[in-house]
């Protein structure tokens, strides 16, 4: 079973991926991409995201911008910064060796 904070890294690792495209997305704008990029397989609740954008904003990993949507309203648009993009190597490299694990358990069992 994964751990809480197993869990937790898999969503930071989705955010910090999709903003790893080198562009400023919205709350609602990554959920979207996250949806669209796994084939609508991963859904994320926007009550999820929020927290956890705002947990990695405060860890130095992304930074906000406040800016006009094409809806014209007012909306927070994240980056990534030089830290968010060191912590995504390490999110992948761990998230390899958790599915590197479970691969070997479901070939043993």
């Amino acid at each position: 079973m994964m751990a809480r904070n197993d869990l937790q890294g898999t969503l930071d690792l989705l955010i910090l991926k999709t903003l790893s495209q080198r562009i400023k997305l919205h709350g609602y704008g990554i959920v979207q991409h996250i949806q669209r990029a796994s084939d609508e397989l991963l859904q994320v609740e926007e009550g999820s995201i929020y927290p956890a954008l705002h947990r990695m904003e405060q860890s130095n990993w992304i930074r906000s911008e406040w800016a006009t949507t094409e809806t014209n309203r007012k909306a927070k648009y994240y980056r990534l910064t030089v830290a968010g993009r060191r912590q995504l190597t390490e999110a992948e490299e761990g998230f390899e060796q958790l599915v590197k694990g479970v691969r070997a358990m479901l070939r043993y069992a």
